[in-house]
């Protein structure tokens, strides 16, 4: 039976608010003492109960979301699923907080041993060192001073309009996206996109996810009323038999980057449009690290060669510049964006102090300047993690994909599974991840993903010297 419940927050909490009542509902959840299946307050009741505000109270449950502590019904609110009840001491101890330690893929492996010097290939992880903190405070002050006089309304649920028509420039000319700043929904995650999805899209149904693609996809999915159907990549004939005898509303994908670190070829982009046409079907393109590619020219994105409004098109601010702005954006088809009126309800957007800083950003052209400095930091650092794969682990390994994004994928040649190559290197206190899919590795050959974005040079030298003494027996 599902229950509602109120809420009372510890007093003499010196963290940020939102931050206090996301631990808060997470300790409640973690101790059992919200048993699954408990809804929490709605926002406006939890305001009357606290005297939170709106967005820091999105911000907490936006997190709780993003962890899996929590699944949104639509229109029905958000549920607790899951709860670790385990009473006592021992559940308060040092185990690492969910939003310490993110998880990238079901099937992350053990703990190492040596929590001291840890060398984690995280897949999220992005450069720690060059993040542009003199223009960002400049662009924050100055946001604070030409919008002082609505610092104390809400705005535009949308998302500010001069950062909506900042990133449809921005996309036109880095992505070649055309779109209208009234197609675009600045979110705080991609949790919060699909959210809005399952409510334009009317709920349910079914949606197609790459097989080896990220694991909390189809999860996140799942939790808004629609069934994740696992479809093959690797054969566009078996992709095409797979997408024609399901009924779908959707296919998420990553063309600009899927798991294997390779592009979606121009062939493949083609026929899946020529699916969604024909089908009357969306393509959710998932452009999360677009703007990183070493090798030849930055490819279009799949909504650029878009002529019938099919694609659904998602970005984010994580990769280029850091998580902790939490904040993407959504450009609609027009079709769906003319559905956004009778949904203002359900829109919840970040920060408009972030949202204006970040206009001005682009504004002054600092975001520009920044997305190059980024992508040389990430190619020096991928040239680095190739030059010491080839070093030690040349003849183990073949590298699929070397030319954009943030992470890499090595088919190891051996006899172990994924799962244990994954456990061997976490006994050299070396964290690597494998597939949440075991059975989309084709071949036979386990798939490891090594992520180099938060990794300096000498932990990468470092990290694969490890992998290559934990893998010597494999």
């Amino acid at each position: 039976m599902v229950t509602e419940m109120e809420m009372t927050l510890p007093k003499d909490d010196h963290h940020p608010l939102y931050l206090s009542l996301y631990r808060h509902i997470r300790g409640l959840i973690q101790d059992g003492a919200l048993q699954d299946g408990t809804k929490l307050p709605s926002i406006r009741s939890l305001r009357e109960q606290t005297k939170l505000s709106k967005t820091t109270i999105e911000t907490a449950y936006h997190m709780l979301l993003e962890e899996g502590y929590v699944y949104s019904k639509p229109r029905a609110g958000l549920f607790v699923i899951h709860p670790q009840a385990a009473p006592g001491a021992e559940s308060k101890t040092a185990k690492p907080s969910a939003i310490e330690q993110p998880a990238v893929h079901r099937h992350a492996g053990p703990q190492p041993l040596h929590k001291e010097k840890v060398i984690d290939f995280n897949l999220l992880a992005v450069d720690g060192d060059s993040f542009p903190l003199r223009p960002w405070k400049s662009v924050l002050h100055e946001a604070l001073s030409l919008h002082f006089s609505s610092v104390h309304q809400y705005g535009d649920p949308q998302g500010e309009y001069g950062l909506r028509l900042q990133l449809a420039r921005y996309l036109k000319r880095a992505r070649g996206i055309n779109c209208l700043p009234e197609q675009i929904i600045i979110g705080a995650s991609l949790t919060y996109s699909i959210q809005i999805l399952s409510r334009l899209l009317d709920g349910g149904g079914a949606i197609a996810v790459e097989e080896s693609g990220i694991a909390q996809v189809g999860a996140i999915f799942a939790q808004h009323g629609f069934e994740g159907v696992p479809v093959p990549f690797h054969s566009k004939e078996l992709l095409v038999a797979e997408l024609e005898k399901r009924s779908l509303r959707a296919l998420y994908l990553t063309p600009s980057h899927r798991p294997s670190a390779s592009p979606l070829p121009y062939a493949t982009r083609q026929m899946l449009l020529n699916w969604a046409v024909r089908n009357r079907a969306f393509i959710i393109e998932d452009d999360y690290d677009g703007e990183f590619r070493y090798a030849g020219k930055t490819l279009p994105s799949l909504q650029s060669l878009d002529e019938h409004g099919a694609v659904i098109y998602i970005g984010t601010y994580s990769k280029a510049f850091t998580p902790a702005l939490r904040m993407n954006y959504m450009v609609m088809p027009l079709q769906l964006a003319a559905k956004l009126q009778s949904n203002q309800y359900a829109l919840s957007c970040p920060s408009r102090i972030d949202q204006w800083a970040m206009q001005l950003f682009m504004e002054r052209g600092h975001w520009y300047r920044h997305v190059r400095k980024m992508r040389n930091i990430y190619r020096k650092k991928l040239a680095r993690l190739l030059q010491c794969i080839d070093v030690h682990l040349s003849d183990q390994t073949v590298i699929n994909g070397e030319s954009n994004g943030l992470h890499i994928e090595l088919t190891v040649n051996t006899d172990k599974s994924a799962d244990e190559l994954v456990q061997l290197a976490a006994a050299e206190d070396v964290k690597v991840y494998a597939s949440p899919n075991p059975a989309a590795s084709y071949g036979g050959a386990p798939r490891i993903y090594l992520g180099f974005g938060g990794l300096t040079d000498k932990e990468i030298e470092q990290g694969i010297g490890l992998l290559a003494k934990a893998w010597s027996t494999a």
